[in-house]
């Protein structure tokens, strides 16, 4: 039986490499990004494999659309992944930057899940992840916008889990709690315990299919997550991070 799955934020990182994985577990996946031209060259390593489908998760307003014909093409899914997002160091507050990351984390990010948890409530059942983040879990000075946006993401993804298992419905949903990842994105000064994304691609499609709800990637990052839920309000404040 043939598996399909929507990948959204395929076309670099740990979303192509998700991507990649799966197709060679026998997957065909729609990937999806902006950047068409990368899109193209993961289709053209695999061919029977992949579909296509470029557009702006910022446009929220058009991803329904998008989203719906791609699944069009595909016939049916089995997986939705999102792994698109976007984070900026912004010590000096420049709100262009600070907006613009809530655009995509936020409302992007909400008509993706909203469409994808529809989707598999209307067919009764379904594996929904997204990738989140470590930052998430406090709120951090160096870039406020990300890590408020991040802890939006973990809430909602906890909302669907509570509507899920309150429904009747056998949807999975998987929070995906990287620490540093050696993307573009995921790495920067002073990064530790920083993972392949191979290695990170493996673990991501390993805990969604052992149908996991939150997934920290490594697992050692659980234990930085302990501590920072641990660290009083008071002493977390004056934390240069």
């Amino acid at each position: 039986m043939t598996k399909n799955a929507i990948i959204v934020g395929a076309s670099s990182g740990i979303g192509e490499g998700v991507a990649r994985l799966l197709a060679r577990e026998g997957y065909i996946a729609g990937i999806t990004g902006t950047r068409e031209a990368l899109l193209n060259e993961i289709k053209s390593s695999m061919p029977e494999s992949f579909i296509v489908k470029a557009f702006d998760l910022n446009d929220y307003e058009s991803v329904k659309n998008n989203l719906e014909d791609l699944l069009n093409q595909l016939g049916e899914i089995d997986l939705f992944i999102l792994s698109s997002g976007t984070g900026k160091r912004n010590p000096e507050l420049e709100l262009v930057h600070e907006v613009n990351t809530l655009i995509t984390n936020i409302m992007g990010f909400t008509a993706a899940i909203n469409w994808a948890y529809k989707y598999f409530e209307g067919r009764g059942e379904g594996k929904l992840a997204a990738i989140t983040s470590i930052a998430g879990i406090r709120g951090i000075a160096m870039s406020p916008s990300y890590s408020a946006s991040k802890s939006y993401q973990i809430k909602y993804l906890e909302a669907l889990r509570q509507k899920s298992a309150h429904s009747g419905k056998r949807i999975v949903v998987t929070d995906i709690r990287p620490g540093f990842v050696d993307t573009d994105m995921g790495n920067g000064d002073g990064a530790f315990w920083i993972s392949s994304v191979e290695k990170a691609s493996k673990q991501i499609i390993n805990g969604i299919m052992k149908e996991r709800g939150v997934l920290y990637i490594t697992g050692r990052w659980i234990l930085i997550s302990i501590l920072l839920k641990a660290i009083p309000g008071f002493i977390y404040e004056k934390l240069k991070l």
